[in-house]
């Protein structure tokens, strides 16, 4: 699709709004030739205030949208806040102009977000409502974005969800993340930077620099008088690890930050075919509070379609041996459209899942990533339409609140089915902090691991700024004194 504009600083936000209506579509910007075919022409307009004109040419026809932001424009001479604040309402005003235009030349796309491109719609919700107030910032997200009722309902109970949890960071709170990146295979949609195991991994030598990476992060914790409030473990698939392996990272980090048995401390299993009883017991043992156990779909044959290495009986196997162990904060992770799936597959699915009796359910919409197999062999497999992909996660919400559940965060993600949501559900009292922390760029995190990042948020600055690992785990492990002393100024200045 041709792309013409007079702003091409903002070529990718226009490109997002774009990729609403058009599937994986090659993005030409201000071509000097005479192509043809589907066009979007997005102008702002000198007025000396915030206009900006679209034109869409597509198929049907050619149509066009001015939309006016009424708001005051800051002179030359405001300040570095005033300027920041143009540049983004400049960028608001052709993004809807511009989704205004497509809407008209692409009718019946289903767009529930309206022209909200972002990761964080609840956090947009929260800014206006603390500006305007709640009674207006409804009414801009419906009237401005054209977000939809359905939408704006659920990002006002997410909020309200939140409100407790964001509400309780003290000033000196940090959050620790720690990676492990590697896996036992591969799923189809995985996008991660993780590597598999094998036997000729040398798994050792990237514990042996984890384990740096932690100390070095809890002396900096340690040194400027920081309280870790949650501490989560991620990967890649962090149970792909030996008992023993488990059990020394585990009691190291532990004993590094001096975490106390208050800390929230989340694992992500993930996979029922690296978990064992021993390894849940290590993790019991060494304060793990709250695991993930993530099938992703209760269907044998989608779980062998997608490359998972077990069955839906092992799921089961595996949630009821945490049950045993004492676990009574268990998150369960699945996701709606995945290939050959459609909604009578899924409520089986759901309702498998509904009899164990989990604290938190994350219902997740199918990204197709431009790095996963799936993107690379699309044509091989039937994924759902959108319609279908609907029905789920409605049905996933129904489900989540039948259990007593409420939902408590909220992301989306580039290449999402019908530019939905992954929305997490959880019990009142088993909300996990870390993912509210994170989503909503709420807390700082320290990093430890290949591929992780370290964000710091300046709190009062609007401004957050991140320091990441390297990915490839010989350079991470190479790097590591080099990436912390990146991290030493991010948090010290020196």
């Amino acid at each position: 699709m041709l792309l013409f504009t007079n702003r091409e600083t903002y070529y990718n936000d226009l490109s997002e709004v774009i990729r609403l209506f058009v599937a994986a579509p090659q993005i030409v910007l201000n071509p000097s030739g005479d192509e043809t075919g589907d066009a979007l022409t997005v102008l702002l307009i000198d007025t000396g205030g915030y206009c900006a004109r679209a034109e869409c040419r597509s198929a049907r026809g050619s149509f066009v949208c001015e939309y006016v932001f009424d708001a005051a424009k800051a002179d030359e001479n405001a300040s570095r806040e005033a300027f920041l604040e143009n540049k983004r309402l400049e960028k608001r005003t052709m993004k809807i102009a511009a989704f205004r235009a497509m809407k008209q030349a692409f009718p019946n796309a289903s767009l529930p977000w309206g022209s909200l491109t972002g990761i964080r719609p609840t956090s947009l919700l929260r800014e206006l409502t603390n500006r305007i107030g709640a009674e207006n910032a409804e009414r801009m997200l419906v009237e401005q974005f054209d977000v939809s009722q359905q939408k704006l309902l659920l990002a006002g109970r997410i909020n309200a969800s939140q409100r407790g949890v964001l509400a309780s960071i003290a000033p000196r709170d940090i959050d620790i993340y720690i990676g492990i990146p590697f896996c036992r295979t591969r799923c189809l949609y995985c996008s991660f930077a993780s590597e598999l195991r094998t036997k000729k991994t040398d798994m050792g030598a990237y514990l042996d620099a984890l384990k740096r990476d932690i100390a070095l992060n809890a002396e900096l914790v340690a040194s400027l008088g920081l309280n870790v409030r949650a501490v989560y473990l991620g990967g890649g698939t962090p149970t792909v690890l030996t008992e023993a392996e488990l059990d020394s990272l585990l009691d190291h980090a532990a004993e590094r930050f001096a975490l106390s048995p208050e800390t929230e401390f989340t694992v992500e299993a993930g996979r029922p075919d690296t978990i064992t009883k021993e390894k849940l017991i290590i993790l019991k043992k060494n304060g793990v509070s709250r695991i993930s156990i993530n099938p992703q779909t209760m269907l044998d044959k989608t779980l062998a379609l997608v490359g998972r290495d077990h069955t839906a009986d092992d799921i089961v196997r595996c949630f009821y041996e945490a049950r045993e162990v004492g676990f009574d904060s268990i998150n369960t992770d699945l996701i709606a459209g995945l290939p050959g799936e459609n909604a009578d597959d899924f409520s089986r699915t759901l309702e498998r899942v509904a009899d164990l009796s989990p604290d938190c359910l994350t219902v997740h919409t199918l990204a197709i990533k431009r790095s996963s197999r799936l993107h690379e062999r699309l044509q091989n497999y039937d994924l759902p339409p959108v319609s279908e992909v609907e029905k789920m996660v409605a049905l996933g919400e129904e489900c989540a609140l039948d259990l007593g559940m409420l939902p408590y965060y909220m992301y989306r993600q580039k290449y999402m089915a019908g530019n939905m949501e992954n929305v997490g559900y959880s019990l009142p009292d088993k909300i996990c902090l870390y993912n509210i922390d994170m989503m909503e760029d709420a807390l700082s995190i320290l990093s430890s691991g290949a591929g992780a990042m370290t964000k710091r948020v300046f709190e009062g600055e609007k401004r957050i700024e991140r320091i990441p690992n390297p990915k490839d785990i010989a350079t991470y492990i190479e790097k590591i004194e080099r990436t912390h002393s990146e991290r030493l100024r991010l948090f010290t200045g020196s």
